[in-house]
């Protein structure tokens, strides 16, 4: 749109018109009006990072998912785009054995794309309009015992520097249930100790308080004495910091996460989802109640319209406290 105001203003100007040819014209007109599907991918991620508020991870996860559709359009242009388009790259994701809530993920980016580019004026008309999310089944996620858990825990070497660190960071996921990708960005001053808490930033910037159980606390404050100053370089913020002295990225801990589930020798598939399906499993069956723990792990409300729940945070530390196996 940006480049469609400055041509209206451009061609508006009669001293611009008259200096040049009916042919320049023609081409000013054809590259200010060309909106490519890259370009409009482009504009659409700008627009759910700094008008939305997504977080980057978000974003990334849009950005791969309509790559996909760029690629599997081949150049087609945006004014000829249809329903059966978009109905046979989900057919495609299908075909190459994509599960049905990565296919529903995909085309909600494809929606959210396409809406943008209505509200835009860049389309006349939105080809996914109706299009119905594919039928997603409720598998049941894969959850440690507790037996499990501890066993998980127990592998860190605690008498290096490493094992130190890797040890805080498997008791900081499964005390809190948090998302890898929030434990990625999480610094040092979002936790207090003191009081047992962890500030968390989730999906949309959205910020929630987390209780963090004596065990999680006890490891971390010892990673903070012994061992995090060994990897720090420089003022770095970040909590947990990789022997090059920067913050971890996802696949970093993921690593982190499965080299010592396979270590402890559970043959189960083990990711730090896991342990955020375990945290919140392990909380309900001791008789915390849902809402509490819809709170803890950010997630939106199912039965009403608010994006989260919200209880007294003094109530979310007696909860945790009396139901966290490790609280």
């Amino acid at each position: 749109m940006k480049n469609l105001r400055f041509f209206a203003e451009f061609i508006l100007s009669e001293t611009n018109v008259l200096r040049m040819t009916g042919r320049n014209v023609l081409c000013l007109v054809f590259t200010l009006l060309r909106s490519g599907l890259k370009e409009s991918v482009d504009d659409f991620l700008d627009f759910l990072s700094l008008e939305r508020g997504f977080s980057p991870n978000t974003v990334a996860s849009y950005k791969d998912d309509l790559k996909a559709y760029i690629k599997f359009l081949s150049g087609r242009k945006l004014s000829a785009l249809g329903r059966e388009d978009v109905a046979d790259h989900l057919l495609n994701l299908k075909q190459r054995g994509l599960s049905s809530t990565t296919v529903a993920r995909h085309l909600a980016a494809i929606k959210g794309f396409h809406r943008f580019l209505l509200n835009e004026g860049r389309m006349e008309k939105d080809p996914t309009v109706g299009m119905r999310t594919p039928k997603v089944w409720n598998e049941l996620p894969s959850v440690l015992t507790v037996r499990e858990v501890s066993r998980i825990l127990a592998q860190p070497d605690g008498k290096k520097k490493a094992g130190i660190r890797d040890k805080a960071i498997l008791e900081l996921l499964y005390a809190t249930g948090m998302r890898i990708s929030e434990l990625g960005i999480l610094k040092w001053s979002d936790l207090n100790l003191e009081v047992g808490y962890v500030r968390c930033l989730g999906k949309g910037s959205k910020e929630r308080i987390v209780p963090v159980g004596s065990h999680a606390v006890e490891s971390v404050r010892l990673y903070l004495e012994k061992a995090r100053s060994h990897y720090v370089k420089g003022g770095d913020g970040h909590l947990f910091i990789t022997r090059l002295g920067g913050g971890f990225t996802r696949q970093g801990l993921w690593k982190i996460v499965k080299k010592y589930a396979l270590k402890s020798g559970i043959r189960k598939g083990v990711t730090p989802h896991t342990f955020r399906h375990s945290f919140a499993t392990h909380l309900l069956e001791r008789g915390a109640d849902l809402r509490s723990v819809q709170e803890m792990l950010g997630h939106a409300s199912i039965s009403t319209t608010q994006i989260y729940t919200h209880v007294d945070r003094s109530r979310l530390k007696k909860i945790h406290a009396k139901y966290h196996p490790r609280g």
